[in-house]
């Protein structure tokens, strides 16, 4: 870690009390002058690091700035062990994963961008991605499960990530099947699980977890082809909230991925998902037909009833459901 590094830990860890160049530099080991240098790097990159004379320098409360440091200190002794990469921006948290992976990256690797300019979602659609305002997270998963069972990944992250937005905050968030959490009836999240399989034994090689949540909304708004349906986690400002949505989703994920398809991870899937009992259109190349949500199975198929009374366990590969 550089003197930047560790004097950004150390004020993120202060936020509101003055402390001096000296005492700083003691802390850390660095002459006065590093620590100016160090503090006039921060400023740059956003920090709002207010400095006095005879006092001074002081992180405000109302920082949030996305930083690995910022977010450690929310997290659980757990989830300390994930290897954070943070980025201000990248093309993708998905693809800059996919490399790390293919070079032989630990499971429990993290991508981490305050911005995407080639975000996707799910059938390659793009993923709007802006500086700000959200944040991006991949992880890298070595699941022993089939491919068949991947959608419990992404229906595991989904009910982790109603927990984290639910926690900064106090609203309530539910799921669309499969991979969109909602609050406000509005799209607050993303999900997209892509992996790399082994050929021979039929299992994954890894899988990697892409969540974009809208921690605010942009301040000239959503753009109109998708303003309808996007909203925001939050609706005013919050210190730290990116930070903390990160770690509390990181937080809640990790322990229900050691229990992948459990029948209480499951259960909470369905009690959040505001399709079931429903009326739906199915759309598939064929084109839209009407159905009723009846249930999720163990295995996260949408099971619907068509019009003729017969059923269908409807997987998230086949088919996107849109709530009449």
């Amino acid at each position: 870690m550089t003197v930047q590094d560790h004097l950004r830990t150390l004020l993120e860890s202060n936020k509101s009390v003055f402390l001096s160049g000296e005492e700083i530099a003691r802390r850390l080991g660095v002459s006065r002058n590093a620590v100016w240098k160090a503090i006039k790097a921060l400023q740059a990159d956003g920090y709002p690091i207010q400095a006095v004379p005879n006092r001074g320098y002081c992180l405000a409360a109302s920082s949030d700035v996305l930083s690995e440091s910022g977010i450690r200190q929310y997290l659980t002794p757990d989830a300390q062990s994930l290897d954070l990469s943070v980025f201000d921006s990248v093309d993708s948290t998905n693809l800059v994963l996919r490399k790390l992976a293919n070079e032989g990256a630990a499971e429990g690797t993290v991508v981490i961008a305050a911005e995407q300019t080639g975000g996707r979602g799910r059938k390659g659609r793009s993923f709007y991605s802006p500086q700000g305002t959200g944040v991006y997270v991949s992880l890298l998963l070595k699941p022993k499960i089939a491919p068949d069972d991947a959608t419990l990944i992404t229906t595991t992250a989904a009910v982790a990530v109603c927990g984290a937005v639910e926690a900064l905050s106090g609203e309530t968030a539910s799921i669309k099947w499969v991979n969109d959490v909602f609050m406000r009836g509005k799209k607050v999240c993303g999900i997209l699980t892509e992996g790399s399989f082994d050929m021979e034994s039929g299992q994954f090689e890894y899988a990697i977890l892409g969540t974009g949540i809208n921690v605010f909304e942009p301040s000239d708004g959503f753009p109109p082809e998708i303003r309808d349906i996007a909203g925001s986690v939050l609706v005013s400002p919050a210190p730290d909230a990116k930070n903390r949505v990160i770690a509390e989703y990181l937080n809640r994920f990790l322990p229900l991925y050691r229990a992948l398809g459990s029948s209480e991870t499951n259960a909470e899937y369905r009690r959040r998902s505001f399709v079931l009992g429903k009326q739906v259109n199915v759309i598939s190349e064929g084109g839209a037909t009407p159905a009723r949500a009846i249930d999720v199975d163990d295995h996260c198929r949408l099971i619907v009833e068509f019009a003729d009374g017969h059923r269908e366990a409807l997987s998230s590969g086949e088919i996107s459901v849109k709530v009449i």
